[in-house]
């Protein structure tokens, strides 16, 4: 017999065994019955609706077959709160048989007692609606139209996840003040609020008021606004309200799961999605929010000093699969942590149900998949634990019962253990021990506390934090300094106590290491730098505190070079980067980078919030992100000046082509699906030599005869500029340089590809110039049309290949280069590593020279290698005398390496004349030969 087949009773029968339904036995191994007709819950339920149980269809639970069970106990005379209280003895009588006897998944056994909640709460509020209605008329907005209640269910309720004696978490709130329209003889008028306090009242009557038939469910109104002193019901205006002014850091974890579940109808015609818009800035942060760490501490500790006194003298209760050390609770916090921190910057994350939320965390590499699979492994195992433990007498509790063999409490806990699928108790009891370890290791990794320094009390210590002026005399003179600036600072003074806390544990672990030789000043110097305009954001504290990994990692790359400290003032966020185990060793990834911004444009889609500044700030936090990876890999000695270059490269690569095609799919004038058009990058981006900060010269071309295109494409690149150049809260991309482009300054922001060709071949009377030539042998194809590449790549090469007078091209390009000398003068003694004779220009200038006059005969010149590569098949064709080219390609890689130092530390690239004198007589050597 099949999950779909399970029996809607099995009273006094047997279910046939099909391998996988455990069954009781007696001593000579027959059957004897299932061993969901051993819970005392469901003999109960056997016994009294005996009639009733077949009036469920067979198989699992689902909102279909419980609106027919319930329809036929309406049939049989039932009124609608006993009809409610039988459906749920139904239903529980299935899951029994579904899940002990036939292994059902706990996906199965949660759904089904969610749907029964949003069944119930559906129709209690409909069928109170029609009472109340009639006696006071409907509520009513200032529009006239009816104002809606919202029954929002939190928790396991919100997330799918009801166990099978849950009770059901409920806030209550409703769209708008006003006044009921009164009853047919237009009397009776009061205000909504009084209505949907009477209606929430009349809910919980058919809901939870306990009758011959027991109860629906239980139902807990203590997550609303001010808990049990606040109204049973709130307007949307007065809960966003709330939220702004009132709400606590542990209400944000409470309303994390939070969903509408009744009435269908406002879910149905989309009318609920007003809620998402007050919930979600409360719960998810734009900033990456560790100060909740603490709140999610207090709170746990409460939960477990509750359990203690709870198991005070009564042994048994300390081993509660939820609320003790490993349980349930612990998996719980655990993800919410991690949703709640990384939820405002990262949407795919923002998700309800448990075991989705861990795997989307393996997915963003936030938890890694083996711990992601373990953690699913325990919560699956314990909740199905807590459901046996519910099955025996419809309880709402989690403790195990003590004894195991037959005549210790009826054996209930060998009951557990063989609808589990074990022989007897022990091997259970093996595995339940080792899935709670496991969960109490990871839990404590994340929030179980963390050793402190010596010089600072941590929240077990024995002497409170250090103030910061107790810890001026530990600090070297320049730090000392700083930090005595600190002490009556206003915004120091402004912070809450814990954040001051943190900030004084901060400069105290600071101070050791520095003592320990771990850090140096300057680093430190750095740090407080970047703290200071930061102190009201009390989060970033809470990070660096609650991640001393994070913390020396940072001091680390704040002591390596002063621009790190610059682009962390200015993207704070970013440090959390810091935190990943394989930051050193990983590379950059354009696919995985295009593959997270399309999820988290999803998930942003699913909430209605992908309006432009979401996905412009999404672009930017990605791109921030991987740039700092970068720059860390970068001042770790990880990367070579190359390396970086590539990485700069293509992430720029990558975030042109995902802003051209989100572009493309907002932009109003769109005449087709995909646009026929080509981003074509020149300069440092077209080398691949992008450095930090670099701007990119880019082209727009496109290839469309519809005659709706000049329009399209013109709005088109418009659109794309300023999305990658506008400055948001989360600062901007690139600047964004179009000179190169036909005409310059003066000619149009996009053309088509054939007046591209015309001007660049000398076709027509408008032509290139030789310096835009130069250009070109930098130039590639970024991203767009596929077919354009290669028609691209023609034009390259027919415009380098192209017959010169050789002579002609080399004053132009002499003269070109003095006049760039002269627009970049250098000081007496001085030698700059870009502009002097011998500098980096002079090379550039001479492959580009190179190229263009040979690469007719040499056409191993034409590929856009870069200067270096370029230089050594110079050589190795004979156009350079042996070891000039060698020569000058180790000096331009050398002075390329001591300018990307020199602005990593935000110092003048103009250095002493004898400095790198080697370096500058090869490329002065080269110069000679090719020009002189």
């Amino acid at each position: 017999m099949t999950l779909g087949d399970a029996p809607g009773s099995g009273i006094g029968g047997t279910a046939p065994d099909n391998g996988a339904a455990p069954t009781a036995r007696d001593s000579g191994g027959s059957a004897l019955v299932p061993l969901s007709g051993e819970s005392r819950f469901v003999q109960r339920l056997r016994r009294r609706y005996a009639g009733e149980l077949g009036l469920l269809p067979t198989g699992a639970p689902s909102h279909a077959t419980i609106t027919v069970a319930y329809e036929a106990l309406r049939a049989r005379g039932f009124d609608v709160p006993a009809a409610l209280r039988v459906l749920r003895q139904l239903v529980m009588e299935r899951l029994v048989v579904l899940d002990c006897d036939r292994q059902a998944p706990l996906a199965t056994i949660t759904l089904a007692v969610t749907e029964l909640a949003e069944f119930a709460l559906d129709t209690a509020c409909r069928h109170a609606c029609a009472e109340l209605d009639e006696v006071y008329g409907a509520p009513v907005k200032a529009d006239g139209q009816r104002s809606q209640l919202w029954i929002v269910g939190m928790g396991k309720l919100g997330a799918r996840e009801l166990n099978v004696s849950s009770d059901i978490d409920l806030v209550y709130v409703y769209e708008e003040d006003g006044e009921t329209a009164g009853n047919s003889d237009g009397r009776n008028r009061i205000s909504n609020h009084e209505y949907f306090a009477k209606l929430v009242k009349s809910i919980y009557g058919l809901i939870g008021d306990v009758t011959e038939h027991g109860f629906v469910f239980r139902v807990d109104l203590m997550l609303r606004p001010n808990g049990n002193s606040g109204p049973q019901a709130v307007s949307l205006g007065a809960l966003e309200d709330y939220f702004q002014v009132q709400g606590r850091e542990w209400e944000r974890f409470a309303w994390l799961k939070s969903r509408i579940v009744a009435p269908r109808s406002c879910i149905e015609d989309g009318g609920a999605q007003q809620l998402r818009g007050a919930v979600l800035p409360f719960v998810f942060r734009r900033y990456l929010d560790y100060a909740v760490f603490d709140s999610l501490r207090s709170l746990h500790r409460q939960i477990r000093e509750h359990a203690a006194k709870r198991a005070a003298g009564r042994p048994e209760r300390a081993n509660d699969v939820k609320l003790s050390r490993g349980g349930i609770r612990e998996i719980e916090f655990i993800v919410q942590l991690l949703q709640v921190v990384r939820g405002g910057q990262y949407p795919e994350l923002r998700t309800r149900p448990t075991l989705q939320a861990l795997e989307r965390l393996a997915t963003a590499g936030l938890m890694s998949d083996a711990a992601a699979g373990a953690l699913a492994s325990a919560y699956i195992f314990l909740r199905r634990v807590e459901h046996r433990i519910q099955y025996l007498d419809d309880q709402q509790t989690h403790v195990l019962p003590m004894g195991c063999r037959n005549e210790d409490e009826d054996g209930d806990l060998a009951w557990i253990a063989h609808t589990m699928g074990y022989a007897d108790c022990c091997p259970f009891l093996h595995e339940l021990d080792g899935h709670r370890e496991l969960v109490a290791e990871e839990f404590d990794k994340l929030l179980g506390g963390q050793q402190e320094c010596k010089s600072c009390a941590g929240p077990k210590g024995s002497k409170p934090p250090p103030d910061l002026n107790e810890l001026l005399e530990q600090l070297p003179a320049q730090l000392q300094q700083r930090i005595h600036g600190w002490c009556g600072h206003p915004r120091v003074m402004a912070l809450r106590d814990d954040a001051r806390i943190r900030l004084s544990r901060l400069i105290a672990r600071t101070a050791q290491w520095l003592q320990e030789g771990r850090v140096t000043e300057e680093a430190a110097l750095r740090m407080v730098d970047w703290i200071e305009p930061l102190l009201r954001r009390e989060s970033y504290l809470a990070l660096v505190w609650e991640r001393p990994g994070v913390h020396e990692r940072l001091l680390r790359l704040l002591g390596a070079a002063r621009w790190p400290a610059r682009y962390l003032i200015q993207h704070p966020g970013v440090i959390d980067e810091l935190a990943s185990d394989g930051l050193l060793k990983e590379r950059f990834s354009a696919q995985d980078y295009e593959r997270e911004l399309e999820h988290r444009k999803r998930s942003v889609m699913i909430t209605g919030e992908d309006d432009d500044e979401m996905l412009l700030n999404l672009l930017r936090r990605a791109h921030h992100a991987e740039l700092f990876r970068t720059l860390a890999r970068d001042v770790e000695g990880a990367l070579t000046v190359e390396q970086v270059a590539d990485e700069l490269s293509a992430l720029a690569d990558a975030t042109l082509c995902i802003t051209a095609r989100w572009c493309w799919e907002r932009l109003r004038q769109r005449h087709r699906e995909t646009p026929q058009f080509a981003i074509l990058g020149y300069g440092k981006l077209g080398g691949k030599e992008l450095g930090y900060g670099s701007d990119l010269d880019i082209v727009f071309v496109y290839e469309d005869e519809d005659e709706r295109a000049p329009e399209a494409y013109a709005a088109f690149v418009r659109k794309i500029i300023i999305w990658l150049s506008t400055k948001t809260a989360e600062g901007d991309l690139f600047e964004i340089d179009t000179a190169l482009r036909p005409n310059g300054n003066s000619g149009l922001l996009i053309t088509t590809f054939q007046s591209y060709d015309d001007y660049q071949q000398r076709r027509g009377s408008n032509t290139a110039w030789t310096w835009e030539h130069q250009a070109m042998t930098r130039a590639r194809f970024v991203t767009g049309l596929e077919a354009l590449r290669p028609k691209f790549d023609a034009v390259r090469q027919a415009v380098i290949t192209a017959p010169r007078d050789v002579e002609a091209l080399e004053r132009e390009i002499v003269v070109m280069r003095e006049r760039v000398r002269s627009a970049h003068p250098v000081r007496a003694g001085r030698f700059d590593l870009k502009h002097s004779p011998g500098g980096m220009v002079d090379a550039e200038f001479a492959v580009q020279f190179l190229v263009l006059s040979q690469s007719a005969r040499h056409p191993e010149l034409i590929p856009n290698l870069g200067n270096i590569a370029l230089l050594q098949r110079a050589e190795a064709a004979g156009l350079l005398p042996a070891g000039v080219g060698k020569r000058a390609a180790a000096a331009y890689r050398e002075l390329r390496r001591h300018q990307h130092h020199a602005r990593l530390n935000e110092e003048s690239t103009q250095v002493p004349q004898d400095l790198l004198a080697g370096e500058r007589d090869a490329i002065l050597a080269l110069w000679q030969h090719v020009f002189v």
